[in-house]
């Protein structure tokens, strides 16, 4: 037991250090910003600075932790359906040629649909409710992670897969041991990107529907053209998509990844 929380500690200490190069390019973006911000003025983009002041302004009104938790729950239940679902079907169609040739043009369908279609279609279905933004993040996310699941099972080596079955590897261990660490390879690129993009659509799909969230106090800040409460939300959906991607996904990913430590010198980190 203190062994593996030693292990942990250590882990956890590698993965906060590593976040220094990160951060570096988010201070590359904030000087360009501000960069901006001596050119433009105030009024046109506010200043870093500013903007943040705004972010503290926003945390402290009431509305805040409602409206995010609104947006959240949209994103967060999209999220899980596109990657279960797009997962799933990605799966089966790299095992299966038949079923890649059938999917492969559905999915290129739902890919070349805009996500601003979609959300007109949703409001039509579902009317101004939060199942209009769900239904757009599902659509608009489940490509990427159909494309995942679907390169990582095509793409596994067979040659092992069949010596594993001349040694009476049965299905399942199989997939354990040979696919799955070949598939996650694959799938973790695809559920970042398609994090990101299930909260940029759910805040696209509130701000035009106007069904509340964050969506819809971006609406009311642009109505009211109130351009420092706008830069602030939008700061607050990338700190979202940032915590979503690098306090989720990365750390679950570097922990079922242990494995690629084996071929990497000491000290040396991806």
């Amino acid at each position: 037991m203190v062994r593996r929380l030693m292990a942990f500690i250590g882990w956890a200490g590698r993965y906060v250090w590593s976040a220094w190069a990160g951060a570096c390019g988010l201070l590359c973006i904030a000087a360009a910003w501000q960069g901006a911000h001596e050119f433009y003025g105030s009024f046109v983009l506010p200043s870093p600075v500013e903007t943040l002041h705004e972010v503290a302004a926003i945390l402290r009104e009431p509305w805040f932790v409602r409206a995010a938790g609104e947006t959240a729950v949209r994103s967060l239940i999209g999220f899980a359906l596109a990657v279960g679902i797009g997962t799933l079907t990605g799966a089966i169609a790299g095992y299966s040629f038949a079923a890649m040739r059938l999917m492969r043009p559905i999915v290129t369908v739902i890919l070349g649909v805009p996500p601003i279609a979609w959300i007109v279609l949703a409001l039509i279905w579902f009317g101004s409710s939060g199942g209009s933004a769900v239904m757009t993040v599902v659509v608009a996310a489940l490509p990427i992670s159909f494309a995942g699941g679907l390169e990582g099972v095509a793409t596994r080596d067979r040659a092992l897969d069949a010596m594993a079955r001349s040694f009476g590897g049965g299905m399942w261990l199989r997939f354990r041991t040979l696919t799955l660490p070949h598939l996650i390879s694959y799938l973790f690129p695809a559920w970042t990107t398609t994090a990101g993009t299930a909260w940029k659509v759910t805040v696209m799909a509130e701000l035009l529907s106007n069904t509340g969230g964050i969506g819809g106090e971006l609406a009311t800040a642009r109505a009211l053209f109130d351009i420092p409460r706008v830069m602030a939300l939008i700061v607050a959906v990338v700190a979202f998509a940032l915590l979503t991607e690098y306090a989720l996904l990365h750390p679950l990913r570097d922990r079922l990844e242990r494995w690629r430590e084996a071929g990497l010198p000491w000290g040396v980190k991806r």
